[in-house]
């Protein structure tokens, strides 16, 4: 792990995230030379995890208690595993999912954008990959001069995954179809820890996403349903 200095965060407003955490700024820029020091490991991985944060969400904070506990429980299995290993860093590999289900603008993206900040302040180390689906399959589609395999599987082995607005293209191909299954198959065999947020509601997912991908998604991930008003249209 590579010593990070004490950080200037102006603009991204981590102390939220430290608080519901039971830490404090001073704990976060603790000017300790130990690159495996928890706040070394938090200012590290706050860095990648910023870089991977739309400006649009770079202060998001999760207001959900079952995200902060999903939190809670991917921090305490890796610090359970370090034990055990003696490993001198604790991070993410295994865990369980969650799927937040709701209509478009109730917050979902924001909510697991503020639980990717959160988890980054930890001192555990996490490596993220997000996209949308859309940018996903965007990027999987055979071209020339592209691997789309080895792109395929930035996101397949994804120690952790934020996929955003899966099932939102009404009219699934064959493409789409293979590369849903692929993904959340091998991510539910595995283990892997996915955040997915979806603006269809639980009764459309079969339909939407077929019986395979939504028998998994519904093994893997606990369901979430947030509610309310289009916040973008009461904005505007």
């Amino acid at each position: 792990m590579q010593y990070i200095p004490p950080a200037n965060l102006r603009g991204h407003d981590v102390e939220p995230l430290l608080t519901s955490r039971g830490l404090t700024l001073d704990w976060f820029n603790n000017p300790e030379f130990d690159p495996h020091h928890p706040a070394n490991v938090a200012r590290f991985i706050y860095s990648e995890v910023a870089n991977l944060v739309p400006f649009h969400y770079r202060t998001a904070v999760s207001s959900l208690p079952q995200l902060h506990l999903w939190i809670d429980g991917l921090v305490a299995t890796a610090r359970e595993a370090q034990a055990q290993r003696g490993a001198p860093i604790a991070a993410v590999n295994v865990g369980p999912s969650l799927l937040l289900l709701g209509s478009v603008g109730v917050g979902k993206t924001h909510e697991a954008y503020g639980a990717m900040r959160e988890l980054a302040v930890t001192g555990v180390s996490t490596r993220w990959a997000a996209t949308t689906a859309a940018d996903m399959y965007a990027a999987l589609r055979p071209r020339h001069g592209v691997d789309s395999e080895t792109e395929f599987r930035r996101y397949r082995d994804a120690r952790l995954l934020l996929l955003d607005d899966l099932g939102a293209d009404r009219k699934p191909t064959e493409f789409t179809e293979e590369i849903n299954f692929r993904l959340i198959n091998h991510r539910y065999e595995h283990h892997l820890p996915t955040l997915i947020t979806s603006n269809i509601d639980a009764e459309e997912l079969r339909a939407r996403l077929g019986d395979r991908v939504t028998s998994r998604l519904r093994e893997m991930c606990q369901r979430i349903a947030l509610k309310g008003d289009d916040r973008r249209r009461r904005a505007a």
